[in-house]
């Protein structure tokens, strides 16, 4: 079954140039095998870059348990080390309407 997936993450590390471009390779390394995008925001705030990745797409998760789950099976060190915060909703897709499931 497939879900919709929207996650953000939240990465911050000490200034040094070039954090989007890493978070993109370290995106493509975790959910490269994935039906998702991604979209990144980074910004440069006294001395610290941060990235904002707004992924989304189709997977093969029925829950956040389930992504989170991948997440720390398939994410490398690096993800970890950067990683502040995340927001995550999988949204299964369901027969009939959302609301009520038998339209």
């Amino acid at each position: 079954m497939t879900s919709e997936t929207y996650i953000d993450f939240c990465f911050i590390r000490k200034e040094s140039g070039g954090f989007a471009v890493e978070i993109d390779e370290l995106l493509k390394k975790t959910f490269g095998k994935k039906r998702l995008n991604w979209y990144l925001e980074e910004k440069t705030i006294e001395g610290a870059e941060m990235v904002v990745a707004e992924v989304k797409g189709m997977s093969n998760w029925n829950s956040e348990e389930e992504a989170i789950l991948y997440i720390e099976d398939h994410a490398e060190g690096k993800f970890w080390e950067y990683i502040q915060g995340y927001k995550m909703f999988i949204y299964p897709v369901k027969r009939g309407c959302n609301s009520c499931a038998t339209h």
